[in-house]
């Protein structure tokens, strides 16, 4: 699994805990970090910054996500989704260096191995239209 993957898995893992457990994305990614054996893996990085820029956006991205998924709620989604959803929509707003293609076709994967079958068709329609939005 490429290292950017593997950083936007453990970036869900973190932000689905955080989410389920209603606690601060960075204190749970503290927490994770802390049990991460030495050598530390390459992704950690990418990890850190993805949690930390989606915490820092949150009230934005979770304002993006419900105006463009149409007849869901952000409540409604599976918890999955969401915070596929927050991770694609914090690289497609606020990371120049990750071509938004890229950050949906990542969300839209990650959907598939660990969502409803309908998460990946869910998740591609919304990002879609989101992008179309950061590039006006």
């Amino acid at each position: 699994m490429p290292a950017r993957r593997k950083a936007r898995k453990r970036a869900l893992d973190v932000l689905y805990e955080a989410d389920l457990r209603d606690r601060p994305p960075v204190e749970v990614l503290a927490g994770y970090v802390e049990r991460i054996e030495r050598p530390r893996p390459e992704h950690l990085d990418y990890t850190v910054a993805l949690v930390e820029g989606a915490a820092a956006h949150l009230d934005r991205i979770d304002e993006l996500i419900a105006s463009y998924a149409e007849g869901w709620t952000l409540e409604r989604m599976p918890a999955v989704d969401r915070n596929l959803a927050r991770i694609a929509v914090y690289e497609l707003i606020y990371r120049d260096d990750i071509d938004d293609a890229v950050a949906i076709t990542e969300a839209v994967e990650l959907a598939r191995q660990m969502s409803t079958d309908d998460s990946p068709r869910f998740l591609n329609g919304v990002l879609a239209r989101i992008a179309e939005y950061a590039t006006r």
